[in-house]
């Protein structure tokens, strides 16, 4: 899994390029102590410290609830249907070697991920053969790892809820060519990218609530995905609060912004080796995005601490593509103190700014 390299604004991002992930599982891992109990509605396992999280993994059946109590140093693929993984004061971190896993692929030691949901995905093409379904992670505090805390691939109606990712070089938290996909009540933040990522989804149907996303380059990202609801959400203290890009590779869309708090996303990201151009003080973009409606939401105070390629409370434009918004509709929102409070570039049709409390425009009279 090769790093998302960032281009020229609008577009922000240009396209993920996988790699071929190692499909072997790792042999000689630590087996641990795992004691197994038969509930009416499948079997439930704990592993405690000391134990290998992996192990109870692989031994269990589809359906199995595995509760993990402590501090674990490893990296963990999940790629059997119905697995729940639930953390009890749970830690995971970086193993000082990684395990060569489903997900992991020795010849690309910089990506590691904390804990990856795999379904049959080939790589090269972005196939998904068959997803690997309701596969739920919960309560971990994940951290430090040189790729995304959880990710998946290829997985249907999967549920990451509760967890704290913190200081993961890539992604907090990440869904791709995933469907169903609920991410709730997560804290993610000091992710180098985005804190939540939904991408290369073209059926999506995401739902992601009640998440604190902070002190990222992009608070979430949904990038050549349609179909989702984001709502109740805080993003603050970011460079971009929120961004729906197209064109990098295909269309996104459809999605819904409701209840959010996206504010102060101050945070000043210069141009480095991922990313193309400066950014800072914008609370949502739309890039290239078609059918996304931004409604009820308050964006607030969100003003560029350094060099920025532009600013906004919503910002409206087109894709690195080319492709045009087009049916966008921001109503309905406080938007309040940011820099300026709506910027459209003037492309696209029936793109709709109405009934929002703000003050200022580029081009002016949006507020009206």
């Amino acid at each position: 899994m090769k790093r998302l390299r960032l281009a020229l604004w609008p577009a922000l991002v240009a396209l993920v390029l996988f790699g071929t992930a190692a499909a072997a599982q790792a042999n000689g891992h630590h087996k641990g102590k795992h004691h197994g109990h038969h509930g009416h509605h499948g079997r439930f396992v704990v592993v405690g410290p000391g134990d290998s999280i992996q192990a109870a993994v692989d031994a269990a059946k589809p359906g199995t609830t595995i509760v993990v109590k402590g501090t674990h140093s490893e990296n963990v693929a999940i790629t059997k249907d119905g697995i729940s993984l639930i953390g009890f004061h749970a830690v995971l971190q970086p193993a000082a070697t990684p395990t060569q896993n489903a997900c992991f692929d020795p010849s690309q030691p910089g990506d590691v991920n904390g804990i990856c949901v795999l379904g049959d995905v080939n790589f090269d093409t972005g196939t998904v053969n068959r997803e690997v379904k309701n596969v739920t992670i919960k309560g971990f505090t994940i951290r430090g790892f040189s790729d995304s805390g959880i990710v998946a691939f290829g997985a249907h109606k999967a549920t990451f809820a509760g967890n704290v990712a913190e200081d993961n070089d890539e992604y907090g938290i990440t869904a791709f060519a995933s469907t169903g996909t609920t991410i709730a009540f997560n804290r993610v933040s000091d992710a180098g990218e985005a804190g939540l990522y939904i991408g290369d989804s073209p059926k999506a149907h995401a739902r992601v609530f009640r998440n604190e996303a902070s002190n990222n380059l992009f608070g979430i990202l949904i990038r050549n995905a349609e179909h989702g609801k984001v709502f109740g959400n805080s993003f603050h203290n970011n460079c971009v609060g929120a961004v729906v890009l197209a064109d990098a590779p295909g269309p996104a869309g459809f999605f819904r912004f409701t209840g959010n708090r996206v504010r102060h996303n101050t945070k000043a990201c210069a141009v480095s080796e991922d990313l193309d151009i400066p950014l800072s003080g914008i609370g949502i973009a739309l890039s290239g995005a078609t059918n996304v409606s931004i409604k009820g939401n308050l964006i607030t105070d969100n003003v560029p601490s350094g060099e920025t390629a532009l600013s906004g409370g919503v910002v409206v434009a087109s894709g690195d593509g080319g492709t045009a918004p087009t049916n966008n509709r921001v109503v309905k929102n406080v938007i309040l103190r940011n820099q300026p409070d709506l910027f459209w570039d003037g492309t696209g049709t029936g793109n709709v700014f109405r009934r929002n409390a703000c003050q200022t425009s580029t081009p002016p009279g949006l507020c009206s």
